[in-house]
């Protein structure tokens, strides 16, 4: 099942993007494997899929190393008393949404001489039940931001209302494509702006048709059921 349904999201994503004119090749897939055991993972490797997307430190810490061939990013919000457990264990964190947060991300990147790719989460939607800037906030942050060692701003993240029908999240991801185009244009220093971490198992086609370079599926690919991880 779990073959099926990646092969079905990647079809659905090339889809998208021949509708746009788009390379799918600049779309990468994240399967979001929060509550899902280890061996669903494995399944999800033997189909190719790599690259996985986690909300709670608790799971990357357990699983990442039973599964030494994957990359994981975090996706979920992120306490900053946590991010030293996973600070050599991610590739990429989407869901900075405060400048306290950069900080501690910044002082463990330097402790663990590492660089960390981070994404600003931006809640373009302003729901009250979401984390992130709004987007006024954002680009006097980035410029905070962009001044710490140890990290590199590569674009921004967000989450869009659930709703029923997809298209009613377009302007969603439309606007904060063209904010990042708006903040590429900027130069700022230490700023590469190269990802757009939208969309997820109910709108990454329409997400992808207004710029996602980076979609974030789920239930898309391993369904509804939550298992224990082992």
């Amino acid at each position: 099942m779990i073959q099926d349904n990646i092969t079905q999201v990647q079809d659905n994503i090339r889809r998208a993007c021949e509708r746009v004119g788009r390379d799918p090749g600049e779309v990468t897939l994240i399967a979001v494997s929060k509550t899902k055991p280890v061996e669903d993972i494995r399944e999800a490797m033997q189909a190719g899929q790599h690259l996985f997307g986690e909300n709670k430190v608790q799971e990357i810490v357990e699983k990442s190393p039973a599964l030494p061939d994957a990359h994981w990013h975090m996706i979920g919000h992120l306490q900053r008393n946590k991010v030293k457990y996973i600070i050599r264990q991610v590739e990429m964190i989407h869901s900075v949404d405060s400048l306290r947060l950069a900080h501690q991300i910044s002082s463990e990147a330097v402790k663990a001489n590492v660089q960390m790719p981070i994404l600003l989460e931006v809640n373009v939607a302003r729901e009250e039940s979401k984390f992130g800037y709004l987007l006024e906030e954002v680009e006097a942050q980035l410029i905070e931001i962009a001044r710490l060692p140890g990290i590199q701003v590569r674009g921004f993240m967000t989450i869009a209302p659930f709703v029923d029908n997809p298209e009613e999240n377009r302007w969603v991801f439309r606007k904060l494509h063209d904010f990042s185009v708006d903040m590429k244009a900027k130069n700022i220093d230490n700023v590469v702006i190269q990802e757009l971490s939208m969309g997820m198992t109910n709108d990454y086609e329409v997400a992808v048709e207004e710029g996602a370079t980076m979609v974030r599926v789920g239930t898309g690919i391993f369904g509804n059921r939550e298992r224990r991880i082992f």
